[in-house]
């Protein structure tokens, strides 16, 4: 049945496409929202460049017709922008009609009372989903690039196979299996005669078999992989193909930690890249400190400690291999073969024969994973880590963030693969509370 949505604020600063994802359904945005809409269009941010979108495209709707009436869209319905106010005293006492919020809600009632069609009211906002049940109205969240929980892609496998098949792996270089694979996705091919019996490797399309992982058996800057989800990672971090790798997993499980070994073994050892390229998401956890002095390396520092820290671990695991004492991190900074940015400041940028770590990327949304992907330039290999489970952006969750949506996005695509790390090894410690707390 075709259906009024009202649209909340949020959805279309997380969104400015979402006015177009509703099919033959009407769209209808209450005015309370332009108002909003219209205090963030001057910010430089993503949501500043969302809101300027928004409006542009309600400016080339309202060339075509008049918005109150409602603009039809090319795959039926149309949109709308509405006004409210009226319902507002039909509100209970506690929501005041001088918030914004409450305005909106006064829109889906005069909507409910108006027509004839089921209206839903669509919002990013759990509180304000809370509020509409309260007053009966059918709220729902914006489910749209939403990755469910339990279908999420991990980019393993375990398969019991007969005996031939595990030894086949290497001495034959590749071994069939009859099982569904996607493209790159690793497998255990265990013994079902002898569980103690396995194999890892990759599955291909192209050949239809699985082939054996290439991973070196020195250590890669003094550390090595401490289970097979950790050598999963470093076959897809050292391969060249790979132009894109995405690494999940709960803190402690090493996904910083070998993306940055493995880029280092590539740009500054094989100097197959020019450059190491690491940046983070600049959101703090709990209350932040307020602005921060200096140049922007200096603004940086706090935000990249982490980056520097693995950089001087993995500095103090090689030391001694080249004879000397190494100065850590920015010793590589000196010689232009480390770099740390901003992701502020990517927009417009070409990057290419670089090795592109960005660190915390469950703290960005689907634009801003597809804005940094789409800047790499000729040669160069992206890598996404994060924790879907740790996010601090208020705007995104579990399901609906840029690293989980990458992930389900370039499923089967030969240039990509992604891998799930589940056992932490930072210490007994660092494990014991990332399960029980």
């Amino acid at each position: 049945m075709q259906k009024n949505f009202v649209l909340d604020t949020n959805v279309l600063l997380h969104d400015p496409e979402a006015i177009r994802s509703f099919e033959d359904n009407n769209v209808i945005i209450p005015i309370t929202v332009i108002e909003e809409i219209d205090r963030f269009k001057k910010d430089v941010n993503e949501v500043g460049r969302n809101a300027r979108q928004v409006s542009r495209f309600l400016d080339s709707l309202r060339q075509q017709g008049n918005l109150q009436t409602g603009i039809a869209m090319d795959g039926g319905g149309s949109v709308r922008v509405m006004f409210g106010l009226e319902f507002a005293d039909r509100l209970p006492p506690e929501l005041s009609a001088g918030k914004g919020d409450n305005r909106i809600l006064a829109v889906c009632l005069a909507v409910r009372e108006r027509e004839t069609l089921p209206v839903v009211f669509v919002t990013k906002d759990t509180n304000l989903r809370i509020k509409a049940n309260a007053l009966d109205i059918p709220a729902e969240d914006y489910e749209r690039g939403k990755v469910q929980l339990d279908e999420r892609y991990t980019g393993t496998a375990e398969i019991h196979v007969p005996a031939a098949t595990v030894n086949g792996l290497f001495k034959e270089g590749g071994a069939e299996v009859a099982a569904e694979l996607s493209e790159n996705q690793y497998v255990c091919l265990v013994d079902e005669a002898n569980p103690s019996h396995s194999a890892l490797g990759r599955f291909r399309a192209p050949s239809g078999r699985v082939e054996p992982l290439r991973v070196p058996k020195d250590p890669l800057w003094g550390i090595q992989a401490r289970n097979r989800e950790q050598r999963y990672a470093l076959d897809a971090l050292l391969d060249e193909s790979l132009q894109l790798v995405t690494l999940v997993g709960k803190a402690g499980t090493g996904k910083t930690l070998l993306a940055i070994a493995a880029g280092l073994q590539k740009s500054v050892e094989e100097q197959v890249y020019k450059r190491l390229l690491v940046s983070r998401p600049i959101f703090p956890m709990g209350r932040d400190v307020g602005f921060l002095p200096g140049d922007i390396q200096e603004k940086l520092r706090p935000w990249m400690q982490p980056i520097f820290d693995n950089v001087d671990f993995l500095f103090a695991g090689s030391e001694g291999r080249d004879g000397r004492r190494t100065r850590g991190y920015q010793e590589l900074m000196e010689m232009d073969m480390l770099a740390l940015e901003p992701l502020t400041y990517i927009r417009g940028r070409s990057i290419p024969f670089q090795y592109i770590i960005v660190d915390e990327a469950q703290n960005l949304t689907p634009h801003e994973i597809k804005t940094i992907i789409t800047r790499a330039g000729e040669g160069t290999k992206v890598v996404l880590t994060g924790d879907p489970y740790q996010i601090d952006n208020p705007y995104i969750d579990a399901t609906s963030n840029g690293l989980s949506y990458t992930v389900e996005r370039f499923k089967n695509q030969s240039i990509a693969a992604h891998v799930t790390l589940n056992k932490g090894e930072r210490s007994p410690l660092a494990e014991l509370a990332a399960n029980v707390l």
